[in-house]
């Protein structure tokens, strides 16, 4: 049913879980999990609750950014025997700042068939509950934690595309407060937490706003950061959406163009 007809080895299925609510959990990753000999888990205590909780018996095993460089050619061994396994994050999409392109990148290599079910990510309600354009847009994931970290935001405030960047909730005002300093106070952003569960929250400013609120109030859960692009004092941009905002939100030197128009 799942035989890779090529090769006569098995598959490799890519299975997104929810990032908060279950009910997000689709009745095709439910019914992968259930067929497949294995499941590889980032946190095997984490996925066997949501195995639990849909009553999926399929054994796991424990593939994670700290032994995937071990434990990857044992699974493609498996795999070039015809075994069918499936890999899952403790939430989202396996390779999306989780594991997951390491064991992709060698199927692909070795022959191997590799399917990615559509699923749960945490960066696109983000980025479209955030109201910053998102027809264009560059995901980031998490910051360098300290080598080259500086480097890199100076690199990133000079996109135009709009930003998504993922932050743990104990260094996110640090981290506001960062990119504050470097893209500029005034710039637009938003900070969505407990995304799909009950508490979720989007809250929309400027960065320095954002960084003086976070800086004295604590949340939870993980984060998602997303920061408007970089908008040039000689060529400006407008805003493509704002008929529909019912706010012209021009640049500067656009808004004194229209006028002078108007005139």
């Amino acid at each position: 049913m799942m035989e890779n007809k090529e090769t006569g080895a098995g598959r490799l299925y890519i299975v997104p879980t929810p990032v908060g609510n279950l009910e997000d959990m689709s009745p095709r990753a439910i019914r992968i999990l259930s067929e497949v000999q294995l499941i590889l888990a980032e946190d095997t205590r984490t996925s066997g609750r949501l195995l639990q909780h849909f009553d999926i018996k399929t054994p796991l095993r424990a593939h994670h950014m700290y032994n995937e460089h071990v434990t990857t050619e044992g699974v493609i061994e498996e795999l070039e025997r015809g075994m069918n396994i499936a890999l899952v994050s403790d939430a989202g999409t396996p390779g999306i700042s989780d594991p997951g392109f390491m064991l992709s990148r060698e199927c692909r290599r070795r022959g191997i068939t590799v399917e990615c079910l559509p699923g749960p990510t945490a960066f696109v309600p983000a980025l479209v509950n955030s109201g910053l354009p998102c027809d264009k847009f560059h995901f980031e994931g998490f910051l360098p934690p300290k080598k080259g970290r500086q480097a890199r935001l100076q690199y990133l405030s000079g996109l135009p595309e709009t930003m998504v960047f993922y932050e743990s909730p104990l260094r996110l005002a640090k981290t506001l407060e960062q990119l504050a300093e470097v893209f500029g106070g005034e710039r637009e952003a938003s900070v969505s937490r407990e995304i799909s569960k009950l508490h979720e929250t989007t809250y929309r400013d400027t960065l320095g706003a954002l960084a003086q609120y976070f800086a004295s109030n604590q949340v939870k859960g993980e984060c998602v950061i997303v920061v408007a692009g970089f908008v040039s004092a000689s060529t400006g941009r407008r805003d493509k959406y704002a008929q529909y905002k019912g706010a012209s939100r021009l640049t500067p030197d656009e808004l004194r163009e229209d006028s002078s128009a108007q005139d």
